[in-house]
C-alpha cells in the first residue's frame, strides 16, 4: 500500500497544487479531490490533504504517455473506462509495495510456536496474504510452516493484492541474492535455485514452492470475499491508509472467511483500537475469531 512522505500546506482552492516536473500538468485542488474521491470509492485508499505531490510524480508519466493535458482529462478517462482497466492501473500507480522477508519477525515466531501447536495432526493449512506484494510475505509463511510441519504438509498460500504488477513478480518468484541469502540457514538451498548466466546474482523459489502460492488479483475493499476459510490471514500495513469506516468494513470481512479460532495478523504499526470487528485481541498485532479450538478447510471437513 502507498508510503506517503511528502507533505505541505494544500494550496488555495482551485490555484496549482503541485508539479512534479516542467512537463507534467499542474494539479489543481478541485482535480485533486476528483482523483481522491476515485480512490476512495473505488480501492479505499485515503488520500489526505499534503498528498498533492504524490498524485502527480505517481500520476504525471501515465498522463504524458497517454497525451492528456491535465488530470481533469485522465480523471474523466479513468472514471468512464468501462473495462477498468484504467482504474486498475491508476490503483498500481498510487500505491507502493515495500517488504522483505520474515518482516515483523514476531510473526513468524508465533506461527512456528502457538499456530502450529494447535493444529490437528496432518490437518490442511490454508492462509490468506492479503496484500502479498511481490510475494516476500507468503513465500515466509510458506518456508516457516514448511520447515515445522515438513515436506509433505499440505499448506497452500492465497496470495492477493490489487497490484497486477507485484502479482507477477509473486508468481515468478526471483529475488536477490542479497535477499536469499540472509534468510536462515538452509533455505536457500531447500527453496530456491540459484541463478546462472544472466540470472547471475538472483535466485528463484523452487517450482513445487511456487505452485503452493496462489496469486490473484484482489480488491480488499470492493471484491467478493473468497469463498474458502482460512486459519490465519497476513493483512499487515495496510489499514493505516484507510479511515475508521473503510478500517471496520475491511477487518469485518477478513474476520468472516476465518475459521473459529483462526488469526489475523496485521502491522505491528496498526491497530484495530475503536473498531468494531468481532475479534478477540491477543497481543499487539494479533487478533483471534473466538476461543475455540475448531480448525476447518476450505471443505468445512
Amino acid at each position: 500500500m502507498p508510503v506517503m512522505t511528502t507533505t505541505f500546506a494544500p494550496p488555495p482552492t482551485g490555484q496549482p497544487a503541485a508539479t512534479y516536473d516542467s512537463a507534467s500538468p499542474t494539479l489543481t485542488s478541485s482535480e485533486f479531490e476528483q482523483i481522491r474521491r476515485l480512490a476512495y470509492q473505488n480501492f479505499g485508499l485515503d488520500l489526505k490533504d499534503g498528498k498533492q505531490s504524490l498524485v502527480v510524480s505517481r500520476l504525471g508519466k501515465e498522463l504524458r504517455r497517454l497525451g492528456f493535458k491535465s488530470f481533469e482529462q485522465y480523471s474523466r478517462h479513468v472514471g468512464s473506462d468501462p473495462s477498468g482497466q484504467a482504474m486498475l492501473e491508476m490503483a498500481d500507480l498510487l500505491t507502493t509495495n515495500f517488504t522483505s522477508f520474515l518482516r515483523e519477525p514476531a510473526h513468524f515466531d508465533f506461527l512456528r510456536t502457538d499456530f502450529i501447536q494447535q493444529l490437528p495432526p496432518n490437518a490442511p493449512v490454508e492462509i490468506w496474504s492479503a496484500a502479498s506484494s511481490t510475494g516476500e510475505e507468503p513465500y515466509s509463511i510458506l518456508f516457516t510452516l514448511m520447515e515445522c510441519l515438513g515436506p509433505q504438509a499440505n499448506v497452500n498460500i492465497l496470495a492477493t493484492d490489487i497490484n497486477t504488477r507485484v502479482l507477477r513478480a509473486t508468481a515468478d518468484a526471483v529475488y536477490e541474492a542479497r535477499a536469499v541469502e540472509a534468510l536462515p540457514q538452509g533455505w536457500p538451498r531447500k527453496y530456491f535455485l540459484r541463478g546462472n548466466g544472466q540470472m547471475q546474482g538472483k535466485y528463484r523459489v523452487k517450482s513445487e514452492y511456487r505452485e503452493r502460492v496462489h496469486c490473484q488479483r484482489f480488491n480488499l475493499v470492493t471484491d467478493p470475499m473468497p469463498a474458502a476459510r482460512f486459519q490465519a490471514i497476513f493483512c499487515r500495513n495496510v489499514t493505516i491508509y484507510f479511515d475508521k469506516p473503510t478500517q471496520e468494513a475491511l477487518a469485518k470481512r477478513l474476520a468472516s472467511t476465518l475459521t473459529p479460532g483462526g488469526y489475523l495478523f496485521i502491522g505491528h504499526s496498526e491497530g484495530l483500537g475503536g473498531v468494531d470487528h468481532g475479534l478477540d485481541y491477543v497481543k499487539p498485532a494479533l487478533y483471534r475469531n473466538g476461543k475455540g479450538g475448531l480448525w476447518r478447510n476450505s471443505a468445512g471437513r
